[in-house]
């Protein structure tokens, strides 16, 4: 799903530019409970401890009941959890895609009546889509990379970059990839090594080791398309002694830690406590019967777009502040004297 004629709203003040058309949506759906469906609780991604508290907070807030369930990376779970819920009753559904198999539950629940709203991820056939401005999230992304050579006084023009991307499957990945290219390309950047989509961790962890065995040790930068994958690609730059720029995304614990460390040049953080205020409210307004207005992607589905923040080591103050990490599990004995420099507190 790409896009065309989007708005791009600053995220602290998201939340406020929803707009309403003032007429009723046009559903069959009696169900006042919100049904979401996460797509993984892996610990170095950002679905059970921001957005699941975050939307059930912004939902109970407003009276309404929530089902929040976590497909924990299994297409069939997805599916199986989606049936269940249907079959309770559902007001509206709120799906992260996970292996295109949001395509098949949003299906199931318009013909329902039941409005489906992608949340981060795009899915064909879902009437709303709420995430950040994905061309942007990749852009910074490759910034980050030529930043870390330019510090490290390498010229991207002959830098040996090995390049990742998330789960080709998701329809963000693309998105941002082709962001970072856009930049890295402009450099005159190009791979030496490009490795398989994938955001699990591990997976990444042995297409890098595959990488670095290729390139026989030679390699100056990696574009990681988040932080799960990063973590894993800096083990293995950490076991051969190698410290060079990573990029990454979601300003999860371990990459804002290794921000801090200097293993990771920078991590792109998309508030997550703004996406889920800002869909949680799009989801309450269908659930009153209102139909929100929005900018449009270019196949016509409403689009709210969020602006990502590029966090540098002396940035990630701002993402305490925000209340979307805390300090005392990003400052931990070898992060704590990094945290004092940075003041992160």
């Amino acid at each position: 799903m790409k896009k065309s004629s989007m708005f791009s709203v600053v995220a602290v003040a998201a939340v406020s530019m929803l707009a309403l058309a003032g007429c009723s949506a046009s559903t069959t759906a009696t169900s006042t409970r919100a049904c979401v469906i996460l797509p993984d609780a892996d610990s170095g991604t950002r679905w059970e401890s921001g957005d699941r508290p975050a939307l059930d907070a912004a939902f109970t807030a407003a009276g309404y009941e929530t089902d929040i369930q976590n497909a924990q990376k299994d297409a069939n779970k997805f599916a199986t959890i989606a049936d269940a819920q249907l079959a309770k009753g559902c007001g509206v559904m709120v799906l992260v895609d996970f292996q295109g198999a949001g395509v098949a539950v949003a299906t199931k629940a318009k013909a329902q009546g039941i409005p489906v709203i992608a949340y981060d991820r795009p899915i064909a056939g879902a009437d709303y889509y709420v995430s950040f401005d994905n061309a942007v999230v990749g852009q910074m992304e490759g910034q980050a990379v030529l930043d870390g050579l330019a510090a490290a006084g390498k010229d991207p023009m002959t830098a040996s970059i090995v390049y990742g991307s998330g789960d080709p499957t998701d329809g963000n990945a693309k998105m941002f990839l082709d962001g970072a290219l856009s930049v890295l390309d402009a450099a005159g950047a190009k791979a030496a090594f490009t490795m398989k989509g994938t955001w699990d961790g591990p997976t990444a962890g042995t297409e890098f080791e595959q990488a670095f065995t290729a390139l026989k040790g030679k390699v100056d930068a990696v574009l990681a398309p988040n932080d799960n994958n990063a973590a894993a690609i800096i083990a293995i730059l950490d076991k051969n002694n190698m410290k060079v720029p990573v990029s990454g995304q979601d300003a999860s614990v371990a990459g804002l830690q290794n921000v801090l460390l200097g293993k990771q040049t920078a991590t792109v953080y998309k508030p997550f406590t703004i996406e889920a205020k800002a869909g949680a409210e799009l989801a309450i307004q269908l659930l009153k019967g209102e139909k929100p207005t929005e900018a449009k992607t270019n196949d016509g589905v409403p689009f709210l777009a969020l602006s990502p923040i590029l966090v540098k080591a002396a940035d990630v103050h701002i993402v305490v502040e925000a209340g979307d990490a805390k300090a005392s599990d990003i400052c931990t004995a070898d992060v704590a004297a990094a945290c004092t420099k940075y003041g992160v507190k």
